[in-house]
């Protein structure tokens, strides 16, 4: 879901090469109990982690869109109060410590929550939708005692992809896509992570948003992890048909080895998920890559949500 536009016009080049980056046991023990993925649907109260901390030459990628900040439209105890949700997203996050993760809709003061959750070691690129530190991040945070970062960029999902805040296919709300490449310490290999958010109405811009990844993620050259809402459903949805059915990425939830988790709707909206509603919340992985389990983690503490949105996980082996 998506909520206000942006400005337009600016060349990003010029303004904001400057902003540049911003400043487990878990899953071993999950895959070795019988029964581990027959939790029921409704929210898992917090404990322990599904997949947690990766080890070895796995890794562990995560796409969460963790809610706008609305402060000044809530009140406190309500679901949607970012005060009340910010101390959610940073316990949820310092209990599963995703080797790599892609964020949605995280404007520049909610960006301390994730922070804190990570720990010291987690660095992250990307910058605001509307340019500096304006409008919403897709941001990536990867544990920089592991993977070293060795480019990054930004670019909008428009006809004039270098222009901040550029919006050219139907849609009202700016888009945008962050990558970044990544020297994995533990192994040697190169892989990029690519994190983006569709838009929430025009199929239109889907669709296209959908092929620019597509293309983007065939020049790389190396194995592709790819985060994103992109507010279309898995398996039946036209921007799918583009990566998956067509474009040969692999659906993590679809491959996975083990589903740790049932398969819900991604998009709660901070009710009771719904079995078998539509995935809108993707994590995609380039041909070759072995997904060894997957989560859609309806974590919760206290009966509250950190999100509207859950957030979906895997434990890949790239190819």
């Amino acid at each position: 879901m998506d909520h206000r536009s942006s400005d337009a016009g600016i060349t990003r080049r010029g303004a904001l090469t400057a902003a540049g980056a911003l400043g487990a046991l878990g899953v071993a023990g999950a895959l070795a109990a019988p029964g581990a993925a027959a939790a029921t649907t409704a929210p898992r109260p917090g404990k322990g982690a599904l997949i947690g901390p990766a080890r070895g030459s796995t890794l562990h990628a995560m796409s969460f869109n963790i809610r706008l900040d609305r402060e000044d439209a809530t009140h406190p105890g309500e679901p949607d109060h970012w005060p009340d949700r910010a101390p959610l997203v940073t316990a949820f996050l310092a209990l599963e410590q995703p080797t790599v993760l892609g964020v949605q809709e995280a404007e520049f003061q909610q960006l301390v929550a994730v922070e804190a959750g990570l720990g010291k070691h987690y660095r992250s690129v990307g910058y605001g939708r509307s340019g500096g530190a304006d409008g919403e991040y897709s941001a990536i945070f990867y544990d920089a005692r592991r993977l070293t970062l060795l480019w990054w960029d930004q670019f909008w999902l428009s006809d004039t992809p270098d222009v901040i805040g550029s919006a050219t296919w139907g849609n009202s709300v700016t888009r945008i896509v962050t990558w970044a490449r990544f020297r994995d310490e533990r192994t040697g290999a190169e892989f990029v992570q690519v994190n983006s958010h569709f838009d929430h109405q025009s199929e239109n811009a889907r669709v296209r948003s959908a092929e620019v990844v597509r293309d983007l993620v065939a020049g790389f050259g190396v194995p592709v992890v790819f985060t994103a809402d992109c507010n279309a459903a898995a398996e039946r949805s036209a921007p799918y048909d583009v990566l998956v059915t067509g474009g040969g990425l692999l659906d993590t939830w679809v491959s996975a080895d083990r589903q740790l988790t049932p398969d819900v709707g991604t998009f709660p909206n901070y009710g009771a998920p719904v079995p078998g509603g539509d995935r809108i919340d993707w994590v995609l992985a380039t041909g070759g890559t072995e997904v060894l389990a997957s989560t859609i983690n309806t974590w919760t503490k206290d009966g509250r949500w950190p999100s509207d949105h859950t957030p979906v996980q895997a434990l890949l082996r790239l190819g």
